[in-house]
């Protein structure tokens, strides 16, 4: 996990209702098997995107969200120059340590929640801004004009 998005278990405060639910659609989605694996899940991914996505929709991003995970979007210095939706991935895994697949798996089920909070149309936004390669992370296709 990195450390500027983990808080270790014994000192966080409790999490709001709707961080609550939040979690718990990650959990269902992502088939963690406890809602701390869930957390770690959400805190990786989202401290991720914060590193990715600047202007009016990241400020849209974090209003849409619970306070604690809009807290760890808005909480990263976003990147001059984003990765693409590969390179994300890559990136968190290298990261954590943890699989390329794990990742993927684990950045599919926690913008599945985001997207659910945020809507269509902020999703459409978000994607606009961001480079190629997160529509499918956001489990939308990938579509580009034809040349």
């Amino acid at each position: 996990m990195i450390s500027d998005a983990r808080v270790p278990l014994a000192h966080q405060q409790p999490y709001g209702t709707a961080y609550e639910q939040m979690l718990e659609r990650v959990r269902y989605e992502g088939a963690y098997p406890t809602r701390e694996r869930a957390d770690e899940a959400v805190r990786l991914v989202l401290a991720g995107l914060g590193r990715q996505l600047a202007g009016d929709e990241r400020v849209d991003l974090a209003a849409c969200l619970p306070l604690e995970a809009a807290r760890v979007l808005t909480a990263q210095i976003p990147d001059p120059r984003p990765l693409t939706g590969w390179a994300f991935v890559k990136d968190l895994a290298t990261r954590t340590g943890a699989s390329l697949a794990t990742t993927r798996w684990d950045t599919g089920s926690v913008f599945s929640a985001v997207a659910a909070h945020a809507g269509p149309d902020l999703i459409t936004r978000v994607l606009g801004r961001l480079p190629t390669g997160y529509a499918l992370l956001f489990g939308r296709a990938e579509l580009t004009p034809a040349a």
